[in-house]
């Protein structure tokens, strides 16, 4: 397992140990002895192919999370959102997938959304916050400001992910994380 910085503070490339042979795989995930994070909550989702899920976060109870693919691919994308960051209102870009045994610290602090590739991604988290449904909070991942660019136009978003506000909204509401 090695652990890789970014541009961004605290935000970390983890390259994970990914043993295969003719049976199958064996990948190290996590190893607190590199990652030196209390994660208290664990999920797992599923995604199909052209789905985007985000700009999420909570507004309080912020949680840090460690994001990895455990079949497919996906675009993950995360936006700063911390007060007096260098990087505020910047994002980071990178692939997750099985393939390329890679995972993304998120600390707090950050939106976090991302793309589908494949026909079935799964997508599993360790997260040192619990969630909090009342706190959950959005910014809608199409925002001009933001100017991310997203592998299609033919996206398939949730209702509620197609209602998250503007980047300035937050900027002018929450201010900041």
């Amino acid at each position: 397992m090695k652990i890789l910085k970014t541009k961004f503070k605290d935000l970390y490339i983890i390259k994970q140990k990914n043993n295969s042979d003719r049976r199958g795989n064996l990948r190290e995930t996590y190893d607190i002895r590199f990652l030196k994070k209390n994660f208290i909550f664990e999920y797992c989702t599923t995604s199909k192919k052209g789905v985007l899920r985000g700009f999420h976060f909570q507004s309080k109870f912020q949680q840090s999370k460690y994001v990895n693919v455990l079949k497919g691919k996906i675009l993950d994308v995360v936006v700063d959102l911390r007060k007096n960051s260098k990087t505020f209102g910047k994002s980071f870009k990178i692939i997750l997938s099985k393939e390329n045994a890679i995972g993304l610290y998120i600390p707090r602090g950050f939106a976090h959304a991302y793309y589908s590739y494949e026909k079935e991604n799964v997508i599993y988290y360790k997260l040192d916050n619990f969630y909090k449904p009342a706190f959950e909070n959005g910014i809608i991942y199409n925002d001009e400001k933001l100017s991310i660019k997203w592998p299609t136009k033919n996206i398939k978003v949730s209702k509620k992910d197609k209602n998250l506000k503007s980047f300035n909204f937050f900027c002018k509401s929450i201010k900041y994380l």
